[in-house]
């Protein structure tokens, strides 16, 4: 069997975030089980975050150049045909066509995860594990295959497993889960964690953040004073006893939100970027959650209503649970694999009018 190896091209960095380079590591996770090599070609920044790559049996490869230049495309095509890659998976928002079109040229398939459709796709697959866009939103060249949609959610193993913990409202005191994302370059951790402690009956707060979190110092302090009703949690492994627990999560929108509706937990969505919109209001739509606007439109007041109501009205927790539950199944990343080696082995068009000749 072909074990060619999997080249990931991600960066990330405070200006630039981590939710791609997090996406991207559940994905290699994902590609272990057909045993192919990975490797990840980027800019990582801080510097410990390599240590996760190589934790999980991947490779690093220190990229010279910012990803979607021309500098970058002339550099992965290197090592692309370097390491023999039977794929290239590229993960980065504002991606331009010509830059796919290059990586493309070079006859490897071509996989962009993108939930802006904001260019026209020449490359062979399209991943898109947010809510919201639909088929037509997208424009592609013939031969491309798009995987969209709620099928295609990037859940993690932790969450994954706790889904079949959680089969019932918890009893008990209230508890609650701030989660916003892997980047929260807002700051809102921090603020929503002091309103939800002064204004709300919560009994007990777990603030989900990563260890590169710009305010976890003030988290920290926040929850040593305190220390009966708030926790801080740097590692996702850690939260995997507090979600069967949990009477809410408030979330922002992201991939996590899709996690912690495969595992049942009601939420409240407070947005922080416009990609992150539509994948909430398809959510809210759903009634797997209820989206309480951007960070200007949720005030401390509306959050506070929010709380208290989902608090209150056991049989609407019960109605957001089922229906995040039907929602998102937790298998997405199977699938992606699926149908990256599909296409891995399924020879392109012009491939195959060369074979018949």
């Amino acid at each position: 069997m072909d074990r060619s190896p999997i080249l990931f091209r991600v960066d990330a960095s405070p200006e630039q975030g981590w939710e791609p380079y997090y996406q991207c590591l559940t994905y290699a996770a994902a590609l272990q089980r057909r045993r192919r090599p990975a490797y990840f070609l980027g800019r990582i920044k801080p510097f410990p975050l390599i240590s996760q790559i190589v934790r999980g049996g991947n490779d690093f490869l220190t990229a010279e150049h910012e990803i979607g230049t021309a500098e970058d495309c002339d550099e992965t095509i290197r090592e692309v045909r370097r390491l023999g890659a039977a794929a290239v998976i590229v993960n980065a928002p504002g991606l331009q066509e010509e830059y796919l079109r290059e990586l493309s040229s070079t006859g490897t398939t071509v996989v962009v995860i993108d939930s802006e459709a904001s260019v026209r796709f020449p490359n062979r697959l399209v991943i898109n594990p947010y809510l919201g866009r639909s088929l037509n939103a997208y424009e592609w060249e013939p031969g491309a295959q798009l995987l969209l949609g709620r099928k295609y959610a990037i859940v993690r193993s932790v969450f994954r497993r706790q889904r079949a913990v959680r089969s019932a409202d918890p009893q008990g005191s209230f508890r609650g889960i701030i989660a916003l994302g892997e980047d929260d370059f807002a700051g809102q951790s921090l603020v929503r964690a002091q309103e939800l402690l002064g204004a709300t009956r919560v009994d007990k707060l777990t603030v989900l953040v990563r260890s590169h979190h710009h305010q976890l110092e003030e988290l920290k302090t926040l929850a040593e004073k305190h220390k009966s009703r708030m926790e801080v949690l740097t590692e996702p492994s850690e939260i995997g006893t507090r979600l069967p627990r949990a009477h809410f999560a408030l979330t922002c929108g992201d991939g996590l939100s899709l996690e912690m509706a495969c595992v049942g937990v009601p939420q409240l969505i407070i947005t922080q970027t416009a990609r992150h919109q539509v994948n909430a209001k398809k959510m809210d739509e759903e009634g797997a959650a209820t989206y309480l606007g951007n960070t200007e439109q949720a005030t401390p007041g509306v959050l506070r209503d929010a709380v208290n109501y989902v608090l209150d009205d056991q049989l609407e927790r019960m109605g957001m649970a089922r229906c995040a539950r039907h929602l998102i199944d937790g298998k997405g990343p199977d699938r992606i694999v699926n149908g990256l080696e599909i296409l891995i082995h399924t020879p392109s068009e012009p491939q195959r009018l060369r074979i018949a000749a």
